[in-house]
């Protein structure tokens, strides 16, 4: 059973993907300004990515070593931070492809949609995993669980 400290660091490890994600719903927040309350759990991660030169890459080699890694660290924290930073890397990816392919298209209803599913999709899975994480268990992600378990 994993302690407190463990169940609150991996639930603030599930706000790096979130944090990152944040840019799907850009106009989401516009059109509608009560939904902006879901980044206010993603703030320090923002503070930390944007005030440290290299911030994010610096944050992601702090938990790939210093947790992932670590042998010392209780499993609980290890699977969570490396399910994390998968799911992170899912988000990376997603951004790119959106800024590769569908900026061509601007600014249109189709874009709009993709994102708006894309960020709803990923507040989905963040949410799960956070609310396993509170209940002491390890969240089953199809796919991302699989990978997190063959790597640890």
């Amino acid at each position: 059973m994993p302690t407190l400290g463990g169940k609150i660091l991996s639930i603030f490890l599930y706000m790096i993907p979130w944090a990152d994600c944040l840019i799907f719903g850009n106009h989401l927040f516009i059109k509608y300004p009560f939904t902006q309350i879901i980044q206010i759990p993603a703030i320090p991660i923002i503070i930390i990515e944007r005030s440290i030169p290299f911030g994010s890459l610096l944050l992601f080699l702090a938990i790939f070593i210093g947790l992932v890694k670590n042998n010392k660290v209780s499993y609980f924290l290890r699977f969570n931070g490396l399910q994390a930073i998968l799911i992170n890397i899912f988000v990376i990816i997603m951004g790119f492809i959106f800024q590769i392919i569908f900026s061509p298209f601007g600014n249109s209803l189709l874009i709009r949609t993709f994102s708006s599913t894309l960020l709803i999709s990923l507040f989905s899975i963040i949410v799960y995993c956070i609310w396993s994480c509170s209940q002491g268990n390890e969240p089953n992600l199809p796919g991302i669980s699989q990978a997190t378990k063959m790597q640890l």
